[in-house]
Formats: C-alpha cells, structure tokens, sequence
C-alpha cells in the first residue's frame, strides 16, 4: 500500500535492502535458538575492567576533553599508536594517512560517498561481504565478481574481469567474510600487479587479520603494494587498508580505521564532517588507554585462544554429525566458517526449517553474492558460542540437512 511518502523519498533508496543478518537476528532473540547468523565477538573475551579502569582515568584526568568535539581525523595519539603498528608490520605510515572512523561500516560508506557514481563498476570476490554491498548499493553500483576458491580470490580469472574498468577492487585477504579463507601469498602479489597494470585501486578490508590460530602471518596486500611504492617515507600507494578495534576490543565502542595518501584522506575527511563532523572523542581517548602499553598483544592473544578452540569444536562437530556430500571451510583464524550442500538443496528453505523446528540459524550464502550464486550455502559464525552449545548447535543444522537430502 503506498503512503503520501512513497514519492519523498530519493531513488537511492530503491536500493536499499534490508540485512538479511539483521533481520535473522530478529529470529534469534529467542534464547532458546542456537544462533551462528551474526558477526558477534565472545562477549567472554571483552576487557570490561580494562575498560571501567581506563574510562575512570579518561574522566579523571581529561574529562574536558574527552566530552568535547574533536578533529575529523580523529585523536592523534590514537592515529600515532596505529602508525607504529602499522610500521612494525612493513607498511611506513604517519597519522596524516590515517582516519578514525565510527567503526569499519562507515568507512565503506565514506568510500562509496567519495568514489562512486551511479552505474560505476566494483570488483569483488563472489561471495563478499554484505556489509559492504549494503553500504555501496545506495550509491549505484554495479558489481563485476571474480570467484573464490580454497586460495581466495582467483588471480588467473582477475584479468577479464579487470578489462571492464572497475572504479577499484574490494577484497577481504585474512578469513574472509563470509567463507573464513584466505588469499594465498602468490594472488595478493598477482593481484598488487594487475591492479598496478590496469590502473585500479584496491580496498584491502582487514577486521580479522590478528586472529591468527594456525599458519604463517602474511604480508598484506597494502604491504606488497607499499614495497613497490613509498616515496619520502610517506605511503602514497595504490591500496586503502581497513580494520578496525571491533574484533580485538569491543564493537560497542564503533571505532575503525583507514590508511590511505594523504590526498585520499582529505576527501574522506570531507565526506565524513557531512556524516557526523568526528567520531566518538570519549570513545577515541578510552580505545587508546586500554590498548597503550602492550595490552592489546597480550588481548589478542587471549582472543585466539578462546576463538581457536570454538572454531576447533565446529569443525569436530561437522566432522561428527554432517553427511556425505556436505563440505565446509577450514578457516585458519577469523570468525567464520562456509558450508556448502549438495546441488539442488536451498539454504533459505533448509534455514527457515531450522530456526521453526530446530531452534539453530546462520545466514544463508546467497546474501553474500551481489548478482546471483550460493543457492546452496550458508555462512556459520564459530566465535559467540560456547563449546558445547557449538555441538549441539551443529548437529541440530545436520539432522535439518539430512532430511531434506
């Protein structure tokens, strides 16, 4: 039934569309449903006495501050302590590279502001995150895919895909959003030099990049592109990196970051005074006491921990309850494991089944494809659950998935 506001509202707004995450979690607020549908930290592994000690001293001690307006760039102790990370990691950095944002969402959302135009072309991994097609379907854009495999993204279908003059490329390289892989060393150094060739920016977005269970580290992509590049001891690459405090602190506290020349940064400094003129102060300067001093190592590390051994329970339950025929992840840190089903089985049915009778839920694939794929997958998020709530949780989807085989 239209209203008299069905003719207000600007076209934009045509392609908007509902979380199909958040609106799963509507589903699940009843706390007798097994949830692996969000993106949910361990509430376990927050550092709530961390956070009332550093809260206390922020009032204490720069409460005038810490209450007032700040720069749209964000604290610079903050952007300093980010920089040095950064630098430890091969990638020579200052703050002027850097933007604090009101966590990684917003910084999707400033980018498509800067960069896109109606009807302009993005690459992307298929599947990609959803948070970031939402993010950019306001603005209008199309999507070119590349598919994904074992290795992430695949490099040796990337050319083509390339010659249809996307305005960048969007990838997620560490235990990636939704399928928990990760892009191998020899694609992300393919990727830097067709990207480099074609003249194509890239946006490397890295929430997961420290939760690291298993393998070597590897470089990042803004790490390969930064050997190629930096001029004056100033990045002025061809890569924007993301990341953000939500996984290794809190997401209550909305604070992320991005790297980028300085010329890219002033843009986004722009756009951003016309979203929300700066991110949380109080927030910026409580971030910054709890993570000075060696702290955030030592969290992170606790974090893996706790997320290493649920991710260990799902796949021993997979192992144990799944049939023949269904296949998953082994993600190597991260968040998030991939299910695929046999052809012909529809997650969205096999899912709406599961949260009536079975009382468990994830997301179904086909949320993370822009155009069309993934009828028959589902992403299952390991870190929220406990253990054994995991292996209930799984053999409840398995004896879903078994009936409808």
């Amino acid at each position: 039934m239209q209203t008299q506001w069905d003719h207000r509202y600007a076209q934009r707004t045509q392609r908007m569309k509902a979380s199909a995450i958040r609106e799963l979690l509507k589903l699940t607020e009843n706390p007798e449903v097994i949830s692996f549908a969000g993106g949910l930290p361990a509430p376990d592994v927050f550092p709530i006495n961390e956070f009332r000690e550093a809260s206390n001293k922020v009032l204490s001690e720069q409460g005038a501050l810490a209450l007032q307006y700040g720069s749209t760039e964000g604290y610079k102790p903050l952007r300093e302590m980010i920089a040095r990370h950064t630098k430890s990691v091969g990638v020579d950095v200052t703050p002027d590279n850097i933007m604090i944002t009101s966590g990684s969402q917003q910084a999707l959302d400033l980018l498509g502001k800067i960069f896109i135009n109606r009807g302009d072309r993005v690459l992307v991994e298929a599947p990609t995150y959803l948070g970031a097609l939402q993010a950019w379907n306001a603005y209008g854009a199309e999507y070119v895919t590349v598919e994904s495999d074992e290795n992430g993204m695949r490099t040796d279908a990337l050319e083509e895909a390339l010659r249809t003059g996307p305005k960048f490329i969007y990838v997620l390289p560490n235990f990636q959003n939704p399928t928990g892989v990760t892009m191998s060393v020899d694609r992300r150094q393919k990727l830097v030099e067709l990207a480099d060739r074609y003249g194509v920016p890239i946006i490397e977005d890295d929430p997961y990049g420290q939760l690291r269970f298993e393998g070597e580290k590897l470089p990042s992509v803004v790490q390969i592109d930064n050997e190629l590049r930096t001029q004056n001891g100033t990045y002025s690459g061809n890569v924007i990196y993301l990341s953000t405090f939500s996984k290794i602190l809190a997401p209550g506290i909305r604070l992320a970051w991005v790297i980028a020349p300085p010329e890219v940064i002033r843009k986004l400094v722009l756009a951003k005074q016309g979203s929300d003129l700066n991110t949380s102060t109080f927030n910026q300067l409580v971030a910054y006491e709890v993570g000075r001093g060696g702290f955030l190592d030592r969290h992170v590390q606790f974090i893996i921990k706790v997320y290493r051994e649920r991710r260990d329970a799902m796949l021993d339950a997979m192992e144990e309850f799944m049939p023949a025929g269904v296949h998953w992840t082994h993600p190597h840190g991260g968040l998030f494991l991939w299910l695929t089903m046999p052809e012909g089985l529809v997650s969205t049915e096999v899912l709406q089944v599961a949260v009536e009778q079975e009382k468990v839920a994830c997301v179904p694939g086909n949320a993370f494809y822009p155009n069309v794929g993934g009828d028959n997958t589902m992403r299952l998020n390991f870190s929220y659950c406990k253990p054994e709530t995991i292996r209930e949780g799984i053999s409840r989807l398995a004896r879903v998935i078994k009936r409808f085989l």
